[in-house]
C-alpha cells in the first residue's frame, strides 16, 4: 500500500491547476477570491479545470467571507450546479454564532452532496472547542478531512495542537485526515511528518510572489520533494 502523503494546492483557474499537477500535486482546492480567503468559484471555472486536469478536485463551498454561513439556500443552490456539473469532493465548515458548528447548514449541504467526501475547512481553528466540535461532526457522511493550522494564527502557533491531535488519530471524532494548511512553510514538515500527519495544503507557497503570481509548477515540485523524502 502507498505511504505517499496526499499535496492538496489552491487552484484559481485552469493555469493554476496544470502547474500544480504537473509539479506533482495530488489534488486541487478550487476558489475564487482570495481577498476573503477563497469562496465558491464559478460552475464554468470548476468545469474548465476539470477538462484540463485529471487529479482530485475539492471545490470551495463558501459564498462570504468569515465563518458565517449566510444565506444557505444559496449555498445549497451552488452545491446542486456543481454537483450537476460533475463535482464530486467539496471544501466546506459554518460556525454558529456560539463558536460551535453551525449544523443546520452543515448538514443541509451534506444531504444535498448526497455521499460526497468533503473537507471541514479552516473554522475549526475558531471554534469555541475543537473536540468538541469533532465530536458533533464524527458521523456526518463524507467527512474525511479537516483543513486546520492548529491555530487561527497559522501554523507556527498551532503545531503543538496539529501534534496532539494527530496522536489521537482513530478515536471517536479523530478518524478523519489532518490536512494541514495556514501559515504552513517547508521547514514545518519534518516535525508534521514525524507525528504521523501526511496531507499537506499550500496556496501562497505554491506561487513565486504570493497571490499576485500564478502557481509555479517548480514551487510546487519543490513541497513534493520534501514532503516524500521523510
Amino acid at each position: 500500500m502507498s505511504t505517499r502523503a496526499v499535496l492538496e494546492v489552491i487552484a484559481l483557474g485552469v493555469e493554476d491547476a496544470v502547474a500544480a499537477q504537473a509539479g506533482g500535486a495530488d489534488r486541487l482546492e478550487l476558489v475564487t477570491d482570495m481577498a476573503a480567503d477563497g469562496l465558491t468559484p464559478p460552475v464554468e471555472t470548476f468545469a474548465g479545470i476539470r477538462a484540463a486536469v485529471d487529479i482530485s478536485l475539492r471545490v470551495m463551498l463558501r459564498l462570504r467571507d468569515g465563518f458565517a454561513a449566510g444565506d444557505t439556500e444559496a449555498l445549497v443552490r451552488a452545491a446542486r450546479e456543481l454537483r450537476a456539473a460533475g463535482a464530486e469532493e467539496f471544501v466546506f465548515g459554518f460556525l454558529g454564532e456560539d463558536g460551535g458548528p453551525d449544523l443546520d447548514t452543515v448538514e443541509r449541504l451534506v444531504a444535498e452532496l448526497d455521499g460526497c467526501r468533503w473537507t471541514f475547512h479552516r473554522a475549526i481553528d475558531r471554534a469555541a472547542d475543537r473536540d468538541a466540535l469533532r465530536k458533533q461532526l464524527a458521523d456526518l457522511p463524507g467527512l474525511d478531512a479537516y483543513l486546520t493550522a492548529g491555530s487561527a494564527d497559522g501554523v507556527d502557533d498551532g503545531l503543538a495542537t496539529l501534534v496532539a491531535e494527530a496522536a489521537r488519530r482513530g478515536e471517536p471524532g479523530y478518524t478523519q485526515q489532518l490536512l494541514v494548511g495556514g501559515g504552513l512553510r517547508l521547514d514545518h514538515v519534518p516535525r508534521l511528518r514525524a507525528a504521523g500527519i501526511d496531507a499537506f495544503h499550500i496556496g501562497g507557497a505554491a506561487r513565486t510572489d504570493g497571490w499576485t503570481t500564478p502557481v509555479s509548477a517548480e514551487a510546487v515540485r519543490e513541497w513534493r520533494t520534501a514532503i516524500d523524502a521523510l
